[in-house]
């Protein structure tokens, strides 16, 4: 119990006290991101309760910690996000490379982006749309043959990749594109 309460202590001097993501100070826990890796968060942060997206903005000055824990913290918690602000914020994260490598490694297969005609799809492709897809919520039809540029992979999910279309972030499904 000694080795816990050291450990607590470099913890809440490391953040000053503060949740590492937010700042909140209240009801401080450690989490573990990696093997021996922890960071201090409030519970709003631990996802506890009924969080407001709003609350996850937080993230966009977290990222800039200097501490590689809470950078992997960050970096997977943008991840699972799925809003156009998460995932600018984590392709602008400056990480040396081993931290981003510790980042990316979950421990689980590698997610790998295909488009219909089995062509691997990497994160800043441009892809054609093979149909007319509605836009749910937009109010618009991305017509077939547009192409869209830059496009982002989403990591937890092979089947769908997000982009720009007039403006709008959307999520595409990997089936109806091709790599151009």
């Amino acid at each position: 119990m000694e080795g816990f309460a050291v450990r607590w202590d470099e913890l809440m001097d490391r953040a000053g006290g503060v949740c590492e993501f937010c700042g909140a100070a209240d009801e401080l826990a450690s989490v573990d991101v990696t093997g021996d890796d922890q960071v201090l968060l409030c519970p709003a942060c631990r996802g506890e309760g009924d969080v407001p997206a709003a609350h996850w903005r937080c993230l966009e000055g977290a990222a800039w910690s200097g501490v590689p824990s809470v950078q992997i913290a960050v970096w997977r918690k943008l991840g699972e996000i799925a809003e156009a602000w998460a995932s600018e914020a984590r392709e602008g994260m400056m990480m040396d490379p081993d931290v981003a490598a510790r980042a990316a490694d979950t421990g689980a297969a590698e997610v790998v982006h295909v488009d219909s005609n089995g062509m691997r799809l990497d994160h800043g492709d441009t892809v054609v749309l093979i149909k007319d897809l509605p836009v749910k919520g937009a109010g618009f039809t991305a017509k077939r043959g547009t192409a869209v540029r830059s496009i982002s992979l989403v990591p937890d999910n092979a089947g769908h990749i997000e982009g720009r279309i007039e403006g709008q972030r959307i999520v595409i499904l990997t089936e109806f594109v091709k790599r151009k």
